[in-house]
């Protein structure tokens, strides 16, 4: 254990240019999410143009029910990069090593529940968001080899969350870029060779994110450092448990209840029929594509402000979290702009079909206009969290894009049936109420508390 902590390949965020620190643990960061999008992406395109509109739809209305387990792992995962940079910051080495494999531990436990209950539920939570009998059997199909090779994604996750918690965001890049490559390959052979369909792509998904989870886990396993992994050395410490969920458990909620209600915003989408979920799925996978450079800067926030913080460096961690706020605006200003003018073609990459690019473009350029507010909400957000405050933005995220829009989508869905433009709206009015609540209590907030808190 007397390894230093300081090597080539992190980042100490605790010196340096603020700007040009975020900038580089963020761009490969953004590189990294984009492959990692590009597995759900491309099955779409692939089912989309190959297979057909319903298959296609079954892709889409699968989204929700994935994420309401993969995100409150992503919550838990954020409360362990937390503790981990915080370590890291403050050049503890052996609370470093004890987290670390605390997590992976917690990683390997969650991989089997996950397995077991997605596959379980499957069935159920499809006939909760009333999905058409046409789009039924293929989306149970695509759920349920989809569950079975989840372990391969939240390990790939978690393990590049620790990466990323000391400032190494490039190497869990290469492995993502690898398995993406790998998924797009997969996916050709197995629709357009062996003519697999849905099934096809789904097994594609698995394969590539198992390889990319035994890639990171052979990087950490091999380093020196005190965040490797050591399998002899795996433990539960329950004071580190109990830190990780204090901060990843309100995330991991927060993150899984959002997506769960998403469940029932598909089932108002859904009562338009097939043409309107596969022109919904169009818009979805477009739309996580614009998160992109916001959710970068947020990771980017959440490890400065941690770092930081650990540092006790308030000062530092505040005056970090607002610049990465302004990029974040900016980037996804050019990125909306460009999209509301290239939207009928982005939409038609996925499907050609008149209904399905109505409704696609149609959603896609209004939510296009209420992007900016999102920025305040994922990287404010990251911001809290890097303090160890993840209990406030998850009541302010819940309240506004679950309780509230659920009212929305009940009130409008009555009020004016068969409007598809104002159930659409659903979303854009959560992200400005949110963004609301979070501006006001982080620019608000006393920081001298922070450094008090967290030296308890």
């Amino acid at each position: 254990m007397g390894t230093k902590i300081i090597k080539s390949k992190d980042t100490d965020m605790t010196h340096g240019p603020i700007i040009k620190l975020l900038i580089l643990y963020a761009i490969p960061l953004l590189l990294g999410n984009l492959f990692q999008q590009l597995y759900n992406t491309v099955d779409s395109l692939v089912v989309g143009n190959f297979v057909g509109t319903q298959a296609l739809a079954a892709v889409g209305s699968t989204t929700s029910i994935c994420n309401t387990l993969v995100k409150f792992f992503n919550g838990v995962s954020i409360g362990a990069s937390v503790i981990i940079s915080q370590s890291y910051g403050a050049h503890d080495e052996e609370r470093l090593y004890k987290s670390v494999q605390t997590t992976l531990a917690l990683t390997f436990i969650f991989g089997i529940v996950f397995t077991i209950l997605g596959y379980a539920m499957t069935p159920f939570m499809l006939r909760l968001m009333a999905t058409p009998e046409d789009v039924l059997p293929l989306s149970s199909q695509y759920l349920r080899i989809y569950f079975v090779g989840i372990s391969g994604l939240l390990v790939y996750n978690m393990g590049s969350g620790i990466l990323r918690a000391v400032g190494d965001s490039k190497r869990p890049l290469m492995f993502l870029i690898f398995s993406s490559i790998m998924n797009i390959v997969l996916d050709l052979v197995l629709v357009l060779a062996f003519d697999m369909g849905i099934a096809g792509v789904a097994l594609a998904t698995i394969i590539s994110q198992f390889v990319s989870a035994l890639l990171v886990l052979l990087l950490l396993s091999r380093c020196k450092e005190s965040y490797r992994f050591d399998p002899k050395g795996l433990c539960m410490d329950l004071e580190i448990v109990k830190r990780i969920l204090t901060v990843g458990l309100p995330t991991g909620i927060q993150q899984s209840l959002t997506a769960f209600s998403n469940v029932f915003v598909h089932s108002y989408i859904n009562a338009f029929g097939s043409a309107c979920m596969a022109g919904w799925s169009c818009y979805s996978k477009i739309d996580q594509f614009i998160f992109l450079p916001m959710q970068s800067m947020g990771s980017a926030a959440t490890m400065f402000v941690g770092q930081n913080v650990g540092a006790n460096d308030t000062k530092r961690a505040k005056e970090g979290a607002v610049k990465a706020l302004s990029m974040a605006i900016l980037f996804t200003a050019i990125c909306c702009a460009s999209l509301w003018i290239l939207a009928p073609q982005m939409v038609a990459l996925f499907n050609k079909e008149p209904e399905v690019l109505r409704y696609g473009v149609l959603t896609l350029r209004q939510n296009l206009c209420f992007m900016i507010f999102c920025c305040f909400n994922q990287v404010l957000a990251g911001a809290l969290r890097g303090t160890g405050d993840a209990k406030t933005p998850m009541y302010y995220l819940l309240f506004s894009q679950v309780v509230v829009r659920q009212i929305y989508l009940f009130m409008i869905a009555r009020a004016f049936p068969g409007n598809f433009r104002l159930i659409a709206f659903a979303f854009p009015m959560g992200w400005m109420l949110c963004s609301i609540f979070m501006s006001t209590h982080f620019f608000r907030m006393d920081w001298s508390k922070v450094t008090k808190k967290y030296k308890k």
